[in-house]
């Protein structure tokens, strides 16, 4: 018991002494006139004045051009074959098919003011043994466009498009001896469109647009109206037009309300759905002969110069025939894009 009596006194002794030792080191110094030596600093010193010369430095000019133009140009090629041998049991004909097709945009863009010249050229044909040659892809179709900006999302615009076709195109039938046969329905300009509009665009974003042509012209050619026969010589509901051109005449003008929206995105990966939706609202008919033609194209690329595309077209056009139009093809083959 009295080693632990010591042993507790010591403790507190030494507690005490330094709490007062910490009491001491606290209190506050003065050391004004005291000769205190700093340790002097390894790094050399300099001293005087330090004289700066400017130095004249000759201006760079940099001899860029600013390029508004935005050019895009693809060339396509498809080809496709069949042959059979005369014991082949499967069934089949020999045929050959070749089609391309040509896309060339150009886009100018400068402050509040853009134009787009669009040309479309697609042609194709198939030769089936034993049978007349057909056409696949016929279309000459070349848009322009020229707009102010209004706003963020709205413009004023003024545009010219012309579409035709380059050959000849047929209907065909089998006469009574079974022999097919081929009727005249188209050549190149007739019929041909020459459409001007003006109005207001509107464009949220790059891949979609709207226009709404409020004052709209169309001209419809047909050059050779003696030579066309739209529906078969022996019909009892023979047109009296062609393509709502008159019997006769080579030429029809028409006022109109136009609407066209264009669409185009990669909606995958190497994926692009373009599709153009056109409404032709004439202000001398009544509202049943509006127009619809609807073109849908999906490309795909399968590698550097291969892809695949699915071409589809509705056409709604009573001038014509009464009821909707459709075409479609799918074609695999090398696309040449410029610039790369």
């Amino acid at each position: 018991m009295k080693i632990f009596y010591a042993s507790f006194f010591l403790i507190l002794v030494v507690s005490l002494n330094s709490a007062s030792a910490q009491e001491v080191d606290s209190i506050p110094i003065d050391t004004k006139g005291l000769d205190i030596k700093l340790k002097r600093s390894p790094l050399p010193s300099r001293t005087g004045n330090l004289n700066f010369k400017a130095v004249p430095l000759a201006p760079i000019v940099v001899n860029a051009k600013v390029n508004y133009w935005k050019t895009r140009t693809s060339v396509g090629i498809n080809f496709s074959q069949a042959a059979f041998s005369n014991n082949w049991t499967g069934g089949g004909v020999n045929s050959v098919a070749l089609g391309g097709v040509v896309n060339y945009k150009a886009e100018y863009s400068k402050e509040n003011y853009s134009y787009v010249s669009e040309l479309i050229l697609e042609y194709g044909k198939v030769r089936n043994k034993g049978q007349l040659q057909k056409k696949t892809r016929d279309r000459i179709f070349w848009d322009n466009k020229a707009a102010i900006q209004l706003s963020k999302n709205w413009y004023f615009f003024g545009s010219i498009n012309f579409e035709s076709q380059f050959d000849k195109g047929f209907r065909y039938f089998n006469d009574a001896a079974g022999v097919e046969r081929e009727i005249l329905t188209s050549k190149f300009m007739s019929p041909g469109y020459l459409t001007e509009s003006m109005g207001f665009e509107y464009k949220p974003n790059k891949y979609f647009s709207t226009r709404i042509g409020t004052g709209t012209a169309k001209q419809t050619f047909v050059l050779a109206p003696n030579e066309l026969f739209i529906t078969p010589p022996d019909s009892v509901n023979r047109s009296e037009s062609n393509y709502g051109v008159p019997k006769g005449k080579k030429f029809r003008n028409e006022l109109a309300f136009q609407v066209v929206s264009n669409f185009e995105k990669e909606i995958f990966t190497n994926t692009v759905l373009k599709a153009r939706y056109q409404m032709f609202i004439p202000y001398d008919r009544a509202l049943s002969n509006i127009d619809h033609r609807l073109d849908i194209t999906l490309t795909s690329k399968l590698n550097r110069l291969m892809n695949v595309s699915l071409n589809g077209v509705g056409l709604l056009d009573k001038d014509t025939d009464p009821k909707i139009q459709a075409n479609q093809t799918l074609a695999i083959g090398v696309m040449f894009v410029f610039p790369r």
